[in-house]
Formats: C-alpha cells, sequence, structure tokens
C-alpha cells in the first residue's frame, strides 16, 4: 500500500499489530517520528514491541516506557521509544530529550497529545501519525502521513 493519504487497516489481534509494527520498521527512516495514539488497550504498546523487536531481535525485552518516560535502542535506525503518558505538558515532554532523539534516530512516540499538532509540526515534520482504535475484539490502524511519509509505500 501507498501512504498518500490516511489508510485505515483492520488488525485481528495482537498478532497483526506487532506485525504492523514490524513492517513499519522497514520504512523508517532518522529524523521521523511515529506517533502512536488511542486509548488504553488499544495496542499501542504492541505496535511499538514489534518495530523494535523487528529491529533488535526477537529476543529484545522492550518493557513499555510508562514510568521511564524513555527508553533508547541501539538499532538501525536508533529508535527511542517515549511514553508521555504521565508528563503534565508540551514543556515537560520537550525536556525529555526527544529533539535530540530526532538528531541521532528516530522517535516512537505513545500518547503524543501531550505536545500540540503545530508543535509535532515543527519537531517532525516528517511523521506517521497512527492512531488505534478497539473495534469488537481486534483494532483498527489509521495511518495518516506527513512529509517524507507521504507517498511512502509500505508492505503489509
Amino acid at each position: 500500500m501507498i501512504l498518500d493519504g490516511t489508510v485505515e487497516i483492520d488488525l485481528a489481534d495482537a498478532g497483526l499489530t506487532a506485525a504492523l509494527g514490524g513492517a513499519l520498521s522497514a520504512v523508517i527512516e532518522p529524523g521521523e517520528a511515529l506517533l502512536l495514539s488511542g486509548p488504553l488497550g488499544a495496542g499501542k504498546s504492541v505496535l511499538a514491541r514489534g518495530l523494535i523487536q523487528a529491529l533488535a531481535g526477537a529476543d529484545e525485552e522492550v518493557p513499555s516506557p510508562t514510568f521511564t518516560l524513555v527508553q533508547f535502542y541501539e538499532t538501525q535506525p536508533a529508535i527511542a521509544h517515549f511514553d508521555l503518558y504521565r508528563l503534565e505538558g508540551q514543556g515537560e515532554a520537550l525536556e525529555i530529550g526527544l529533539e535530540e532523539a530526532l538528531d541521532t534516530g528516530a522517535a516512537l512516540v505513545e500518547w503524543p497529545v501531550r505536545i500540540s499538532p503545530q508543535e509535532w509540526a515543527r519537531l517532525a515534520p516528517d511523521r506517521l501519525e497512527v492512531e488505534l482504535s478497539h473495534a469488537g475484539e481486534g483494532r483498527i490502524a489509521r495511518l495518516t502521513p506527513h512529509g517524507a511519509w507521504k507517498g511512502r509505500a509500505l508492505e503489509f
């Protein structure tokens, strides 16, 4: 599929959610961000784990950074996995190294709503917004490309 506008993907189970992360790992580039949004339990961490394990190996332990706020992975490209859930506002979110992570690799961000859309446009003009929602026993992923993500091919 080509990401030329918002695309919806049905994900029947957690395995397909992780597989989407794996597919995204094949096309993410340094300086880019994946913004993962959706309610609790929608699969954000499952997708993130699938992406990171596709790059680092299936044996890589990928804990949720809910309490540490960020986890760094020496993959190609380097991935910084942020969870902004516990942060109060945009100021705190920007203080934990997001800009630096984008300078040296790619960022995977859960709960990106802690930063305004205008600030995301400045910080990561090349980003893919992934909104996950519940759909019966499965999920729906809504992918919206910005910048270099527009027109990118994704094999899934």
